[in-house]
């Protein structure tokens, strides 16, 4: 898919397809009342005869209307202007290329950002990109015939005042992180007998062969073993799989400045270990590793903007599976940080490798480390599938993530992380525990990653509850990789 913005009138534009707004009530937007007039007034017809209401996210498609130059008009409700808000608008937009990919069009010129409908330009241009790269996305490459790819290729965001410079930069940052997303997904919809641990590290290395600013390492376990990982390495012991320790340093401003790290988890397959998950839905652990995906797409998309800011992306990676090797519950293992922790319960593990990946990330001597972790149950329970879990050491960087999030439309909400928790990891024979029982257990998750993160500011998005869906639409959402992404366009533009 690609995308291009610029200055035209709707009745001139030699386009498969014109899009244009009509609100609730038969009120014609800026643009429908250009065609309307060049149309001889063919839209202000139909309104009247009631075959376009202008209810929300409804459309419809009309050929070769007289005195245009486009093929096709595709008219979209947009509802109330009063009562159109950030989900009214995602939804209008998903409805509108939802009717274009019905159509044969293999390019459209939108001119529906040029009303906003109900946000401000830039916003409504990031959210349209994403939803015509979320409508056009497939996820059958390993089918036998896969379906057809969708035809719609092009998509020209038009306005009829020249367009500001700040769209044509929240058009290409929109780009950047679609194309972000669809790697995160596309990683993370493969099956774990596809994506091991190798083929991410083979992955990765691509990635900086891609990019000359992206320097990808890749340690053993033999590596691991040398500085200290007993936590990480306990996970892997019942896969024959090889464990990795992935990471990518993207250098985009002066080598003085500290980085950003980002540490994803990466899980390629959970079976819960000796502690085995039930048998239902177990096929949805192929997207454990979707942190680390998001790390992926994140390192893609700001590499594909040049962003002028150092980050480094740390992937551990293995999978966690039951054999004679494997850890036990009571099993007590020793952290790359030297802290101790008693396995209760192996299927725990992500806090397991991540710890030992929060440990190693101040090697870096980071400015800020962000984990990313499909990491508990209880944050579906918590937040459903619209949220992310967010928690932090520092409120200023909560903050930071939280507008980020609400930049890009992928939210997060903000648990606590008190000191009154941490006594839930007392352990009797350990300095802690791996679980604090049901109660909190996304908090009390989070307050396990938090005693290593003590030397550098830290947040930990738990995104079990959004990183993927289930039933009829199941697949990976490439999701926090726009948050991640606006997060870091933030800090690279305030420098």
């Amino acid at each position: 898919m690609e995308f291009s913005i610029k200055q035209g009138s709707p009745d001139k534009q030699r386009s498969d397809c014109v899009v244009v707004g009509v609100y609730e009530g038969g009120k014609l937007s800026a643009a429908s009342q250009l065609l309307d007039k060049a149309s001889k007034h063919a839209l202000s017809d139909l309104i009247a005869r009631g075959d376009m209401s202008g209810k929300s996210s409804t459309t419809l498609l009309l050929h070769r209307l007289p005195g245009l130059t486009a093929e096709r008009v595709l008219l979209v409700g947009l509802g109330k202007a009063s009562e159109l808000n950030n989900k009214t608008s995602v939804d209008i937009l998903r409805a509108t290329f939802s009717a274009l990919n019905n159509t044969s069009a293999k390019d459209a010129t939108l001119f529906v950002a040029d009303d906003a409908i109900g946000n401000d330009t830039a916003w409504v241009i990031r959210q349209a990109v994403f939803a015509a790269a979320e409508s056009t996305y497939r996820a059958d490459s390993l089918k036998s015939k896969p379906a057809k790819a969708a035809t719609l290729k092009h998509i020209t965001f038009a306005t009829l005042d020249k367009p500001a410079a700040t769209l044509k930069n929240a058009l290409d940052q929109a780009a950047a992180t679609a194309h972000g997303m669809e790697l995160a997904k596309t990683l993370g919809n493969l099956p774990g007998n596809i994506c091991t641990p190798t083929y991410l590290a083979t992955q990765a290395l691509a990635l900086g062969k891609a990019h000359k600013n992206i320097k990808t390492t890749v340690l053993e376990e033999k590596d691991m073993q040398k500085l200290g990982m007993g936590s990480f390495l306990s996970v892997t012991r019942g896969s024959e799989q090889p464990a990795k320790l992935i990471t990518m340093e993207y250098s985009g401003a002066d080598k003085k400045q500290k980085p950003v790290v980002l540490v994803g988890k990466g899980i390629t397959f959970d079976s819960g270990g000796i502690s085995l998950k039930p048998g239902a839905e177990m096929d949805e652990m192929k997207y454990d590793m979707c942190g680390a995906a998001s790390v992926f797409g994140t390192m893609q998309a700001i590499a594909q903007l040049g962003l002028k800011i150092n980050v480094v992306g740390i992937i551990p990676t293995c999978e966690n599976l039951p054999s004679g090797a494997a850890i036990k519950p009571g099993d007590i293992v020793t952290s790359m940080s030297g802290q101790t922790i008693e396995i209760l319960n192996t299927d725990a593990e992500g806090r397991l490798i991540l710890c030992d990946a929060l440990t190693y990330s101040a090697k870096f001597k980071p400015d800020t480390v962000i984990d990313i972790a499909t990491l508990t149950g209880a944050c579906v329970i918590a937040l459903g599938h619209v949220a992310s879990g967010l928690l932090s050491n520092e409120d200023k960087l909560a903050t930071e993530l939280l507008t980020a999030g609400e930049q890009a439309h992928d939210r997060a909400w903000q648990l606590p992380l008190w000191e009154d928790y941490q006594p839930l990891l007392d352990s009797n024979f350990a300095d802690m525990q791996n679980i604090g029982g049901r109660a909190g257990g996304t908090i009390t998750a989070a307050c396990f990653l938090a005693r290593f993160t003590r030397d550098y500011r830290w947040a930990h998005l738990d995104i079990a509850g959004t990183a993927w869906k289930s039933g009829k639409e199941k697949g990976a959402t490439g999701r926090p990789v726009p948050l991640l992404t606006q997060y870091l366009i933030n800090r690279a533009t305030s420098k």
